[in-house]
């Protein structure tokens, strides 16, 4: 059975909460031709990267572009890999003891303790 081409009207939406409803329950196909889509074009943006200046022992950085090079990818990649890996398990390392930290008292409140939450800073 071939695909219509023509797409159904979107209906009218009284607010931007009714809109969202609705999106959450129906599937976007219906209403949208891709047959008329068109590329977007996005002149002049600017990278989102910032570039800077860091010194490291030569040693280490030797150990590092030897890893890349086992891995055939530029050394700088690799450390970016590494340094997100590591903030990634930091944050979540340090969220996860302070949300462990409030923990519930018979009366139903939350209390902070103070125990979980020195232990947790020191790492």
């Amino acid at each position: 059975m071939p695909k219509r081409s023509v797409s159904k009207p979107l209906p009218a939406f009284a607010s931007e909460a009714e809109e969202r409803e609705f999106w959450e329950t129906h599937d976007t196909s219906p209403y949208f031709d891709s047959k008329q889509a068109r590329s977007a074009v996005f002149p002049n943006l600017k990278p989102s990267t910032e570039t800077i200046s860091l010194r490291l022992p030569t040693a280490l950085l030797a150990e590092l572009k030897e890893l890349a090079n086992k891995r055939d990818v530029p050394y700088q990649s690799l450390l970016k890999v590494f340094l997100a890996e590591r903030v990634a398990r930091e944050t979540s390392s340090l969220s996860g003891a302070f949300g462990r930290a409030l923990q519930p008292t018979k009366r139903g409140r939350r209390r902070l303790r103070k125990s979980k939450i020195s232990r947790a800073a020191r790492g």
